[in-house]
């Protein structure tokens, strides 16, 4: 029977070298590992671990339908920080009077082997329902973007899952999850957020998103729709049929959805699983006490309405936004002992505790991308751009002590 054995030589090259004119085969100190089913990893793996691991339920057996997510292949003009920018943008870009070549000169847009500027604002100019592909985009972290959501602008706009979110009479979440923990390579993983809305694949630093809808509407526009307009929850029956078994009853999809939103917020569960989480989607473990998944279901609910702005918590500021001058994000600082974030040399946002500074969603930091990208845009901030952000402080101040709280209510 073969055996396959692995050794870790940490250090700078000086060091590796040193150490293998040193030592040979017979003198190296090492590990035997077990490769197995599906990734064969040659790397040491806590193999008990695993195994209680995988008796947990893979997010992609949970919620089988889901895609990555939109990829415009032009954010630059699919999407825009202010509405009336777009709508000239899309206006522009159907008036057929305005040739081509102004078009990709103006808007800085080219052919690609699947796109031709042509073809598109052809189809486009011809669409008499065009004005109802204005919606909006959870861009990165906590940051909303105006965007159009049609194919002849958004080269790849995931229609099979996206309009199951995009129509304004669909009432649904959406769970996104990262695949690849090892891509952003950050000390916890944290690759999961919640949206209504599109969602960016580059809403993680690296490695991309999956969208895992919570509903599934029928196609109205399919030749196929019929009266049975139902949706549907979007939980296979053999997770049900799990569910079922443990609980003695199916819970609400909202439930279910909200239990899982908190385990994998939960430090604990992290931790424990940390090395699984870096090379693929994270798995579901279920419980057979009821009160505790009530418990869970409960704090992932407020994570949700937090993670979506909508928590009555946003309303008690607990930051203030000082000084004098403009708007204008022209340097992005913090100052730890002042707990100030400066968007210029003048004015700050003041009450930022260091912890909430830099905590991390999919690798990006958030508050620290959130202007960053606006700096990039050379953006000046309005009223509404003032209140979000500090809402966001909120947001991630209340998460840090729900995550701890879920903590305590799982049993060791």
């Amino acid at each position: 029977m073969t055996k396959y054995y692995h050794v870790d030589i940490w250090g700078s090259r000086e060091y590796k070298y040193s150490y293998l004119n040193e030592n040979d085969f017979t003198t190296i100190e090492w590990k035997e590992i077990f490769p197995t089913s599906p990734f064969y990893l040659f790397i040491p793996q806590n193999q008990d671990l695993l195994v209680e691991y995988n008796q947990g339920w893979k997010i992609t057996d949970i919620m089988p339908v889901n895609s990555s997510g939109i990829k415009t292949h032009r954010d630059h003009f699919a999407l825009d920080f202010d509405a009336d920018v777009l709508q000239k943008r899309i206006e522009d870009f159907i008036n057929l009077n305005i040739t081509d070549d102004v078009i990709a000169q103006k808007y800085n847009i080219n052919d690609t082997n699947e796109w031709k500027i042509k073809e598109s604002r052809y189809l486009l100019a011809n669409n008499c329902e065009w004005e109802k592909y204005f919606t909006h985009c959870l861009y990165r972290p906590f940051d909303w973007r105006n965007y159009y959501h049609h194919q002849n602008i958004s080269e790849r706009p995931r229609n099979e899952v996206m309009r199951h979110l995009i129509n304004i009479n669909h009432q649904n979440l959406a769970i996104a999850i990262g695949r690849q923990g090892q891509a952003v390579d950050d000390p916890e993983w944290s690759l999961v957020t919640v949206s209504k809305t599109s969602v960016d694949t580059n809403i993680f630093r690296r490695g991309g998103v999956n969208i895992f809808p919570l509903y599934i509407y029928p196609d109205i526009e399919n030749d196929q729709y019929n009266l049975f307009t139902e949706r549907n929850s979007n939980f296979s029956p053999n997770f049900l049929s799990e569910i079922k078994a443990k609980l003695g009853y199916i819970p609400t999809p909202e439930q279910i959805f909200y239990y899982a939103y908190a385990i994998f917020h939960s430090p604990t569960y992290r931790q424990r699983y940390a090395e699984y989480l870096k090379i693929d989607f994270p798995r579901l473990p279920l419980t057979s006490n009821e009160q505790l998944f009530k418990n869970l279901a409960q704090k992932g609910e407020e994570l949700v309405k937090l993670h979506l702005m909508e928590s009555q918590q946003l309303n008690r500021l607990i930051t203030k936004y000082q000084g004098e001058g403009d708007n204008s994000v022209t340097e992005v600082t913090y100052k730890p002992q002042q707990q100030r974030v400066y968007i210029n040399k003048t004015r700050y946002f003041e009450g930022i505790l260091p912890e909430i500074w830099g905590f991390k969603i999919g690798g990006y930091q958030v508050l620290d991308k959130w202007l960053k990208d606006r700096k990039k845009a050379n953006r000046s901030l309005s009223f509404d751009d003032v209140l979000h952000y500090q809402k966001i402080v909120i947001a991630l101040t209340a998460t840090l002590t729900i995550m701890k709280e879920i903590d305590q209510i799982i049993p060791e």
